[in-house]
């Protein structure tokens, strides 16, 4: 008989905390970090303000949690694991990119609000700083997969690997193509897995004479 009350009360708590969340995460989306206030959060979530304190831990508990969100999402996981068992590259950076869009069509305001939040806040620098290391983690398991399977030209390590993905795959490339040029997720997804898989396999050009440039001595 006592576990009906109990087991009630655990649910009142989780759907008040999962309110206060989703109110923070609209809040902050649409007014920013700084503007939005913890009444604000408790208006939009139905609570008392003392309450968001006491079960979100005020607006730095909130980011600590979105960024937890987002950076620890299921599908990072499942997408690493899944590339453990392909041995094509093409299909490697197909699925990788399937899954950063994925994660930018449901976490892409949580991503925009912590880099245009963490120049301001040091402990939201601190959250993005950890959250980055987690995501820029993943794309290195990506990078090594791609060596094991062949997916590299010869000479390039993991290390380069993992740059020229996160080139293309970490914060900037979505969002450019998406905000900056205008283009769909679609477009920007096809554009990256072609554009990172000639980056990654193509033997770079060699640099020849370039036509009217003449030696030090002034003769061509």
């Amino acid at each position: 008989m006592t576990e009906a009350p109990k087991g009630r009360r655990a649910e009142y708590a989780a759907a008040t905390r999962a309110a206060i969340i989703d109110a923070a995460r609209l809040l902050f989306a649409r007014h920013g970090y700084f503007a939005t206030k913890i009444e604000d959060i408790a208006v939009e979530a139905r609570v008392a303000p003392a309450t968001v304190y006491a079960v979100a831990g005020g607006k730095q508990g909130l980011i600590r949690t979105l960024v937890d969100l987002w950076s620890e999402a299921p599908i990072v996981a499942q997408t690493l694991s899944r590339q453990a068992t392909l041995t094509d590259p093409d299909e490697i950076l197909r699925n990788t990119a399937a899954t950063v869009r994925a994660m930018r069509e449901t976490y892409g305001d949580i991503i925009r609000l912590m880099l245009s939040t963490a120049p301001h806040h040091t402990e939201v620098a601190e959250a993005l700083r950890l959250a980055t290391k987690r995501y820029r983690d993943a794309v290195e398991v990506v990078a090594v997969r791609l060596r094991d399977v062949g997916g590299l030209r010869a000479g390039m390590d993991v290390a380069e690997a993992t740059d020229i993905l996160w080139f293309y795959f970490g914060y900037s490339g979505y969002f450019t193509l998406l905000d900056d040029n205008g283009w769909t997720f679609e477009r920007s997804e096809r554009w990256l897995v072609d554009q990172a898989t000639t980056a990654l396999r193509a033997e770079p050009a060699t640099a020849g004479p370039v036509a009217g440039v003449t030696g030090r001595s002034g003769r061509s």
